[in-house]
């Protein structure tokens, strides 16, 4: 019981996914599956909370 509105859900994704068109950069996936670095300097040291970028209270 109360699959209906999970469904329901999940089956407007698939349909989006199938018939809206997305803006997908495939040489940007192609070098990511490859495994070559990215071009781009993306740091993850923005979120302060992430693992390792870890600052204790004084």
């Amino acid at each position: 019981m109360g699959r209906g509105r999970a469904k329901a859900k999940q089956t407007k994704v698939a349909r989006d996914l199938k018939y809206n068109s997305q803006d997908m950069d495939l040489d940007r996936l192609a070098k990511e599956l490859h495994g070559e670095a990215p071009a781009s300097d993306e740091n993850d040291n923005d979120d302060p909370f992430a693992e390792g970028n870890y600052i204790p209270r004084a």
